[in-house]
C-alpha cells in the first residue's frame, strides 16, 4: 500500500517521542503489501476496525502499541492508497472529535 503521508505520524511522534518505534512498525507493516479488502487487511491487523462516518465514508481505525495510540485512515483498496487522517492518543480518540471530519 502507498501511505499518504508520514507527516501526520511524524507530527504525532514529535509530541509523543516514545511512539516512534510502534508507529514505524505499523507504517512498515501496512506499506509492505497491498490488501485487496478489509478482510484481507485484518489478516495482518486483526484489531483494525471499520467505522462508517455520517458522511457515508469508511474510516479504518488501527490500534498501535497495545491500544495506546490510534491511527485513523481512509483506504482505497482498489488503488492501493492509504490516507492517514488522524494519529491520536487513546484519550484523544475517546473524545470522538475525529468523527466530525
Amino acid at each position: 500500500m502507498h501511505i499518504i503521508s508520514w507527516a501526520k505520524v511524524r507530527d504525532f511522534v514529535d509530541r509523543h517521542p516514545e511512539s516512534l518505534g510502534p508507529m514505524r512498525t505499523w507504517f512498515d507493516c501496512l506499506e509492505s503489501r497491498n490488501y485487496k479488502d478489509f478482510n484481507d487487511l485484518r489478516t495482518m491487523f486483526p484489531s483494525v476496525d471499520r467505522v462508517r462516518l455520517k458522511s457515508g465514508q469508511d474510516r479504518y481505525v488501527f490500534n498501535v502499541a497495545g491500544n495506546n495510540y490510534r491511527v485513523i485512515c481512509g483506504i482505497h483498496f482498489n488503488r492501493g492508497k492509504v490516507y492517514v487522517r488522524f494519529v491520536l492518543s487513546h484519550a484523544e480518540y475517546d473524545k470522538g472529535a475525529w468523527k466530525n471530519e
